[in-house]
């Protein structure tokens, strides 16, 4: 099995990426001869690994009959300061809201996640570290980031 994804140049700094059968808009901006019509490429990556994880963590927390009212995530990926400008590391946030007695159910979706289902966070934690934080009511129930990284808010 593989995944294929077309990309078409638009002119200028855009293009146009076929991703089963969606448009993905990928620009520049102004700045540097682009349009602005769509978002850089790099944050794409973030994007994919929210979307990897975030869809595990539902699929668990149905199966498992453990409804959440609400769920988002955040994540920040730190770039390198000099050329190729990478991400070096990066800390993703999942914020739950609901009954207290999911919360249990909620922090083990994303460790089950995080650990045993996610392959782009599988890949990613190959090249580089990757944290996260489990906040369930406005209470950090996990977090492991080591002290000596900041996180940017």
């Amino acid at each position: 099995m593989t995944h294929q994804v077309e990309t078409q140049w638009m002119g200028k700094m855009q293009f146009n990426a076929l991703v089963n059968g969606h448009t993905i808009i990928m620009d520049a901006p102004e700045r540097v001869g682009g349009e602005d019509n769509g978002p850089i490429p790099k944050p794409f990556v973030l994007s994919a690994l929210t979307g990897c994880t975030g869809m595990d963590v539902v699929a668990i927390l149905r199966k498992n009959n453990h409804p959440v009212d609400d769920f988002s995530m955040r994540v920040v990926g730190e770039i390198s300061r000099q050329p190729p400008i990478e991400y070096v590391a990066i800390h993703l946030s999942y914020d739950f809201k609901g009954s207290e007695e999911n919360k249990e159910a909620a922090l083990d979706a994303v460790s089950t996640s995080q650990e045993k289902i996610c392959g782009v966070s599988h890949m990613l934690k190959k090249i580089l570290p990757l944290t996260w934080e489990v906040n369930y009511n406005g209470v950090q129930l996990f977090n492991n980031t080591p002290e000596s990284i900041a996180i940017p808010a």
